[in-house]
């Protein structure tokens, strides 16, 4: 079935699988361990997308795609998600391959026009509301969408010596989030067409194919952990919840 096919279609298939690409270090945490491996609460931070991801009904498979040579993984146990949780070890070295490598390796367990959740190992916050936001508004689209939010500080260019060198306009500017949710052939073929280019997240590669991806209102609280002062906002938040 050809890429056209699938995004023309009113298609009204609604199986979900989630891809989480954890085979990164996360460098700028400075940490000896990485990242995704991380304890908020007692508990690694990736636990926390997967325990959401796989506690949601509409998804029926939640894979992690880990580096082949992960030694953390098995440090924990997953028993409690061991219905829908499967593990990939193919994690490219950059997020991109990983997703890649991982669609290729369920090419079987799925169909072309299921939808594919990829969700980042470091934001640990996502809401049942906001995954539910994002079903029914890409649910029924062409082809898909991802979380985002409008940009509301002001934005600022600079030169190699860290000065201003103009303000930038906001308007139309939105941060992209994860889970950014796309068909399975159209994401699969966006990225397998990469040839010597890197792309930051899964909405970027379709881009490149000419498809425009859907835009849904997320907020605050869906943040990615970046530096060491995010993870005592992801505690606290994760504590409150």
């Amino acid at each position: 079935m050809g890429i056209e096919k699938i995004v023309s279609r009113e298609s009204k298939m609604k199986n979900y699988h989630s891809l989480i690409p954890a085979a990164g270090r996360g460098e700028r945490m400075g940490s000896a361990i990485p990242k995704q491996y991380l304890p908020i609460n007692g508990r690694p931070m990736i636990y926390y997308a997967v325990a959401r991801l796989c506690a949601h009904a509409q998804i029926s498979t939640v894979y992690v795609i880990l580096a082949p040579t992960d030694e953390w993984w098995k440090n924990y146990d997953w028993s409690a998600f061991s219905a829908k949780l499967r593990i990939l070890r193919c994690g490219g070295a950059e997020r991109f391959e990983s997703v890649r490598n991982g669609l290729d390796e369920i090419k079987e367990k799925v169909n072309p026009e299921d939808w594919i959740l990829v969700h980042d190992a470091a934001r640990p916050c996502l809401s049942n509301e906001l995954l539910d936001r994002l079903f029914a508004t890409v649910g029924d689209h062409s082809f898909g969408g991802l979380l985002a939010m409008p940009v509301a500080d002001t934005l600022k260019r600079a030169n190699d010596e860290q000065q201003v060198l103009r303000t930038e306009s906001r308007e139309h500017l939105w941060q992209a989030q994860t889970p950014q949710m796309f068909r399975y052939l159209l994401l699969q073929r966006a990225l397998s067409l990469l040839v010597g280019e890197v792309v930051t997240d899964e909405a970027q590669a379709v881009e490149k194919l000419g498809f425009s991806a859907k835009l849904v209102l997320s907020d605050n609280t869906n943040f990615k952990v970046t530096h060491p002062q995010d993870l005592r906002l992801a505690e606290w938040l994760l504590r409150e919840e």
